[in-house]
C-alpha cells in the first residue's frame, strides 16, 4: 500500500482591482509546478499536487460563476495564483444598507 496522506490546500478568494475577475490563491509548498494539476469548471475547481510522501487535493465551489476557459494560472514560491473573468460580472445590483 502507497497511498499518500492527503492535506486541502490553504486558500484564498478575492476580486482584482478591476473586480471583474477573480483571484484565488493557493499555498502548495515544495511542489514542482510540471506536478501541479487544476481542472476549472465555470462554479468550481480542482486541484492536486504531489509533494513528498503527501499529496495536495482539493475540491473548491465559487461565490460566482466565471469563464473558466478564459482562466488564467501560475506557481511560483510555493503560491498558486489563479485568476478567471466572472461571468455577467456587470449584472449585479447594489443593495442599499439602512
Amino acid at each position: 500500500m502507497n497511498e499518500r496522506t492527503k492535506i486541502t490546500p490553504c486558500a484564498c478568494f478575492s476580486h482584482d482591482d478591476k473586480e471583474d475577475h477573480i483571484k484565488i490563491e493557493l499555498e502548495l509548498l515544495d511542489v514542482d509546478k510540471k506536478e501541479i494539476k487544476l481542472d476549472m469548471r465555470n462554479d468550481s475547481f480542482c486541484v492536486s499536487a504531489p509533494k513528498e510522501g503527501t499529496e495536495y487535493s482539493g475540491r473548491f465551489m465559487l461565490a460566482h460563476e466565471v469563464v473558466s476557459e478564459k482562466a488564467e494560472a501560475r506557481h511560483e514560491n510555493g503560491l498558486l495564483q489563479v485568476f478567471a473573468p466572472i461571468k455577467d460580472w456587470e449584472h449585479k445590483v447594489s443593495v442599499m444598507i439602512q
